[in-house]
């Protein structure tokens, strides 16, 4: 499949800057995958709703999958830091933007997006400070530039007193999309977390999930429906675009993710027993996909042998997900509106149908919907 199958118009406009006042407030459009007789897709059938009415759609049984990988403030602000060759003490030097993309090894080291990266180069050193603080005051962080990276990154190793995730918050900043054209703010480090993220790591938000509150769970919960948490933690392949005319060319980037053994049981047992499992994004999506595996063996509750089922533990994918895969447990997707010729348009076209989500775009469009990380959501039923 070509790239250029997957685009569409989008007004500037629509790109959402900022976060709806309220979280649930955002509007939802709610997509109903008909089918003819014949097994062949019906016409689109929408209908305009608002996210706190996703519980309309929510049906007892049904199984939610989320990602609580928290967002870490990945956005570092620093100094060059220059040796005087006299006195052999360091002072300020060119600045320089650091975006930590991973760890490397599970240490004090990782590989992260420089700017300007010509600047920096290995033996180099980077320092950061706190608001109002100089170097005589000592750096919060200063990083050791070990080594060059793929694609133009660094690897480095941090130098710090105390807790490494204290100082990043100290110093750090909400790593918000290169769409949102402003700086992060502290309205940020609450409104880029899902109000159910535990797990530190990621450098984007799993944005569909930014519309629930804790009283929409609750109210989920209560009407019967199971709620299964996994981690993903999001990495830059959010950011990068897909550079190759032919789709079935590119090559995703590796993330980590961990499938709890409590949330493999509850997806697993929805799936024995012919429930829906729905996912809450895309990275959810990816996640239990990547985890699962066909049991032979299992019994399901009409009584046939064998299913497919989703593998507790730690793993790393790099999964592509494009029209023509065959899903395995994911049912249903709530989901944000995502770039054109992106990796997750392509996702979303391959649970539904490509020349159908994109009339759907064209109304999301012709509604004035507000489009990507702090955009509306969908609901693909």
């Amino acid at each position: 499949m070509r790239i250029e199958e997957f685009d569409y118009e989008l007004p500037k406009s629509l790109i959402a800057q900022k976060p709806a006042g309220r979280r649930d407030s955002s509007r939802l459009l709610v997509v109903h995958r008909d089918k003819n007789e014949d097994g062949s897709w019906a016409d689109v059938r929408i209908e305009h709703r608002h996210f706190f009415d996703i519980l309309e759609y929510l049906k007892e049984g049904d199984c939610l999958v989320l990602n609580d990988s928290k967002v870490i403030p990945a956005r570092l602000f620093g100094r060059k830091a220059l040796k005087d060759a006299v006195t052999g003490g360091q002072s300020k030097g060119a600045h320089v933007e650091f975006l930590l993309i991973k760890r490397v090894g599970g240490g004090d080291t990782w590989e992260v997006m420089v700017r300007p990266g010509r600047r920096l180069k290995p033996g180099d050193d980077v320092i950061f400070s706190g608001p109002g603080s100089d170097l005589d005051g000592g750096p919060l962080l200063k990083a050791h530039i070990l080594d060059f990276g793929a694609d133009g990154t660094r690897i480095v190793e941090f130098e710090y007193e105390g807790i490494f995730m204290e100082r990043l918050e100290e110093i750090g900043s909400m790593p918000l999309p290169p769409y949102i054209e402003r700086p992060s703010d502290d309205d940020d480090k609450d409104r880029y977390q899902t109000v159910y993220c535990r797990e530190e790591g990621s450098v984007a938000a799993p944005t569909a999930g930014l519309h629930f509150t804790d009283e929409l769970l609750e109210a989920a919960k209560a009407k019967g429906v199971e709620l299964a948490y996994v981690t993903l933690h999001v990495g830059i392949g959010t950011f990068r675009p897909v550079k190759v005319e032919n789709i079935e060319e590119h090559h995703m980037h590796f993330e980590e993710y961990s499938v709890p053994a409590e949330a493999a049981e509850t997806i697993n047992r929805a799936k024995r027993e012919g429930r829906r499992v729905i996912s809450v994004g895309t990275t959810s999506t990816r996640t239990v996909e990547s985890a699962a595996y066909y049991d032979e063996d299992c019994i399901c509750a009409d009584g046939s042998r064998g299913c497919w089922q989703v593998k507790e533990g730690p793993g790393s994918t790099g999964i592509f997900i494009y029209p023509g895969y065959e899903w395995k447990i994911i049912d249903s997707l709530i989901t944000n509106f995502h770039l054109p010729k992106s990796t997750l348009l392509m996702l979303i076209s391959a649970l539904y149908d490509r020349e159908k989500i994109l009339e759907v775009y064209e109304e999301a469009v012709r509604e004035e919907y507000r489009f990507f990380s702090y955009g509306d959501a969908m609901f693909i039923e």
